[in-house]
């Protein structure tokens, strides 16, 4: 199931209120032992969301939650948005980070910039990395602190509608097609294949001598 039916999603939003947040913050390495590829959505976050430390196999329910961190506010609980600052995702490159936020619920990231890397991993993991001018973050955030702010996400329009305010912002057609239909990289450049064909006869068209090099 494609994570945004028809292009759009509505949702509440989480206002995580830091910048620089990186990927050992969003996922700690303790967990990279395991080798499953989902089930992490109880450790997003983990050394803000817990007040005890956890490790891989721990029973997270009977850990202490932290009730000043904005995830454990109770009126959030199903919020599928995460809006945070400058510089999201940085640090390593493990994809763990976004599957656990996939895992616990998040469809979209907005921030006024992500980490190269996590930006990559977000729309072969069914979460869009939305990057919106630093004012419109400012002027979500000062929304979502006067309410609970929900908001619908549109990737064909690149609009983020949040009340009357609208925002724009814009995703590559690759990563619109990963988000709103079934299949992977490899699917995403199989969909280019007539393009594809056309660029290598022009090619050898110009280049004949290829076509031998191609045969062995």
């Amino acid at each position: 199931m494609p994570s945004f039916v028809q292009g759009r999603h509505s949702g509440t939003v989480v206002p995580l209120d830091r910048a620089n947040i990186d990927t050992d913050a969003i996922f700690p390495k303790q967990y990279g032992r395991s080798t499953a590829k989902s089930g992490y959505g109880d450790v997003l976050f983990d050394s803000w969301r817990y007040l005890d430390p956890g490790d891989l196999g721990q029973d997270h329910s009977r850990r202490r939650r932290n009730p000043d961190f904005v995830l454990n506010r109770p009126a959030l609980r199903g919020a599928t948005v995460l809006l945070a600052r400058d510089n999201f995702g940085c640090g390593s490159s493990r994809e763990h980070a976004v599957w656990a936020l996939r895992d616990y619920g998040f469809k979209a990231v907005i921030a006024p910039s992500f980490g190269d890397i996590f930006r990559q991993n977000c729309p072969l993991n069914g979460v869009a990395a939305i990057t919106l001018a630093a004012c419109d973050v400012d002027a979500l955030f000062a929304m979502a602190q006067a309410q609970l702010l929900y908001v619908t996400l549109d990737l064909p329009a690149g609009r983020v509608q949040a009340g009357a305010q609208s925002f724009s912002f814009s995703l590559s057609q690759r990563e619109c097609r990963l988000l709103t239909q079934d299949g992977d990289w490899i699917a995403a450049t199989l969909a280019h294949r007539p393009a594809i064909a056309a660029f290598e006869a022009a090619r050898l068209a110009r280049q004949p001598w290829l076509a031998k090099s191609l045969e062995h």
